[in-house]
């Protein structure tokens, strides 16, 4: 899987932290294609890769280097050996309700991981001259929303009472796109709180050391290629498995939960984009489709692909989840000259014709 072609070729190294992962093979081809060596650094960790082997998706030109980010003697090896140009940092721990039951794993390697990272450069006195951050839409928590005047607020994690109640929404409120030149950051799960750690220390360091930014927070990444055994991402996969299994779809809360689902495809260009562009803004930019959808709708449209049941609402729901989340992508359109190219139902068929064809792949 390959993001749309580069229109520049910056040559030199470029080093990609986590690149094993989902989004690591899919921007792997394209960097190659564009640089002339492409370093990936990468733990294997078993929840993302059960075999511990290499990924066949990941392009063969990328060098491997099997080690941990968050350990100061991997930047001494890493760093030994390469000078990088560019770096795009995608290690981290990911996973909502994962981090509340183990945050300090999660600061570890997405706080930690990040200053040894930066330490290692400065210490081996190789800064790079860009370094490509991909954050989350989890930074921002429940965002901002709007009264009945059109004022904006910023209503905070919903609690366990009203969840309890039913009570979803914030009354007499409606909830607005995510914008960084606008909206405040304030997460509500220790995984968005390490994220936007992540951006304060890089961009605090980089500012001192006159390297580039490029921070993209990310909404909902999805598409071929991503992990089908890590139970705490991929809520596309998920519902795939289920549906191919004959069952219905269960929808937390009352199935009517905004989400910004973009492909990979899309994802790729745009940290592509990023790494190449000649011109960047050092703030955060938003990744998404540009448009909310359902979990229902999604839901759905997985539903009737695989001939499955309907999908139910539950009334469930689970702590740390925010209840609407899409993107403003201006910015990212604006200083990368990039644009998602597929919509919800483009996205949904190439993950089910993917999944569709994995062997020993087993329903949910």
């Amino acid at each position: 899987m390959t993001s749309p072609e580069t229109t520049s070729r910056p040559g030199g190294t470029v080093l990609i932290t986590g690149g094993a992962g989902f989004i690591g093979c899919a921007i792997s081809a394209s960097l190659a294609d564009a640089f002339d060596q492409v370093v990936v650094v990468d733990s294997l960790h078993p929840q993302i890769h059960a075999s511990g082997k290499r990924p066949a998706e990941l392009d063969p030109r990328a060098e491997l280097l099997v080690a941990d980010v968050a350990v100061a003697s991997t930047w001494d090896t890493v760093l030994a050996q390469h000078s990088p140009d560019v770096v795009i940092h995608l290690a981290a721990e990911t996973g909502t309700s994962q981090s509340l039951e183990e945050a300090t794993r999660h600061t570890h390697v997405n706080v930690v991981g990040t200053s040894q990272l930066l330490d290692g450069l400065n210490r081996h006195r190789k800064l790079p001259r860009r370094i490509v951050l991909s954050s989350s839409r989890a930074v921002y928590g429940e965002g901002a929303w709007a009264d009945a005047d059109g004022k904006l607020f910023y209503p905070g994690q919903r609690t366990s009472e009203t969840l309890d109640q039913s009570q979803w929404d914030f009354p007499g409120a409606v909830p607005v796109a995510m914008k960084a030149s606008e909206t405040f950051p304030a997460p509500v799960s220790v995984y968005g709180a390490t994220k936007l750690a992540q951006e304060h220390v890089l961009q605090a360091w980089a500012k001192a050391y006159a390297v580039e930014t490029v921070i993209l927070r990310l909404q909902n990444v999805y598409g071929p290629g991503q992990s089908l055994i890590n139970p705490y991402t991929g809520i596309m996969s998920l519902f795939c498995r289920m549906a191919m299994g004959g069952k219905s779809i269960p929808l937390y809360e009352d199935g009517e939960v905004r989400r910004d689902f973009i492909l990979i495809d899309d994802v790729a260009s745009a940290i592509v984009a990023g790494a190449v562009s000649p011109t960047v803004q050092a703030e955060p930019m938003d990744i998404g489709s540009g448009e909310f959808q359902t979990i229902g709708t999604a839901a759905k449209l997985i539903a009737a692909h695989y001939d499955a049941p309907e999908p139910h609402v539950t009334g469930q729901y689970r702590q740390g989840d925010v209840r609407h989340a899409w993107a403003d992508i201006t910015a990212a359109e604006k200083v990368l000259g990039w644009t998602p190219q597929y919509n919800l139902a483009q996205g949904i068929d190439r993950l089910a014709n993917w999944i569709d064809v994995q062997p020993d792949v087993q329903p949910a």
